[in-house]
């Protein structure tokens, strides 16, 4: 459970990182300075592996696999940026995301299976 709630923590902060910047739409987006959009984006990124390393160091060392923890982390990130999408950014969800996550879901169910 703690790599679970590490990699969601990390997954907000690094889906921010990523996309902060285009709220308000692309005239909002093109105004800010590139240069001040990368040094605010790094210093989430930053925040973001002081979560995900030892979100995949106590992952591992509990018996998951390289693959299962990335796996997850994939599947975690898909539901972040999903919530991300709609609260921040105003975008709706479609089908197209909700078959993703099925896929991805059908991806980790795999990965665990047998295991």
């Amino acid at each position: 459970m703690p790599t679970i709630l590490l990699l969601i923590f990390s997954n907000m902060f690094m889906t921010t990182a990523w996309y902060w910047h285009l709220k308000g739409g692309p005239q909002v987006a093109e105004s800010r300075p590139i240069v001040m959009v990368i040094l605010v984006s790094w210093g989430l990124a930053f925040v973001e592996y002081c979560f995900a390393v030892p979100a995949n160091r106590i992952g591992f060392a509990a018996g998951w696999s390289a693959g299962q923890l990335k796996v997850v982390q994939e599947a975690i990130a898909l539901v972040v940026f999903g919530a991300f999408m709609v609260f921040v950014l105003g975008e709706p969800l479609h089908w197209r995301h909700f078959a993703a996550f099925a896929c991805l879901m059908g991806a980790v169910g795999f990965l665990f299976v047998g295991r």
